[in-house]
């Protein structure tokens, strides 16, 4: 049911999305406590702010009455990600490029399933990430596919 309710609010909102030149980045339908929540997650270059956020919301929400996906009582977030964003996509990861990442792997390569480094390359469903092993620096290559979660990493 999860997956359902977050394909329709995907149809629902990237025409939405498109009109004001933003960017889905995730959507996610999940029980906390007793209460359900539908949370899209939106960006933009610079980022989004509450404005845009509001009016998302109060667009979607419209759609959702109508389309009615949701049997359950629930709440509607609308937000951006922040600054450690998820990484979903192959274009996520062509995007950010140099930047600060964490990864999680389904399976270790070189005895480790997380990864905390600088995204060097993306080429042929290949990241090559540069991190930090006690003083020495290294590069590790990841295939795509074997990416549990992936975000942007903020450095201190």
């Amino acid at each position: 049911m999860s997956s359902q309710v977050t394909e329709t609010a995907e149809k629902l909102v990237q025409p939405i999305l498109e009109g004001k030149d933003l960017e889905l980045v995730d959507i996610e339908y999940v029980k906390e406590g007793k209460n359900w929540f539908l949370r899209v997650y939106i960006d933009k270059p610079g980022g989004v702010d509450i404005t845009e956020c509001g009016e998302v919301s109060e667009q979607l929400s419209d759609k959702l009455d109508k389309a009615d996906p949701i049997k359950d009582p629930y709440f509607l977030e609308v937000s951006s990600p922040g600054v450690e964003r998820p990484l979903k996509s192959k274009e996520d990861f062509e995007k950010n490029i140099n930047q600060n990442v964490y990864l999680k792997l389904y399976e270790q390569i070189n005895g480790n399933k997380e990864y905390e480094g600088i995204l060097k390359e993306f080429n042929n469903d290949m990241l090559t990430i540069e991190y930090k092993e006690k003083t020495r620096t290294k590069q590790v290559e990841i295939p795509f596919e074997k990416i549990a979660k992936a975000r942007l990493a903020v450095v201190f």
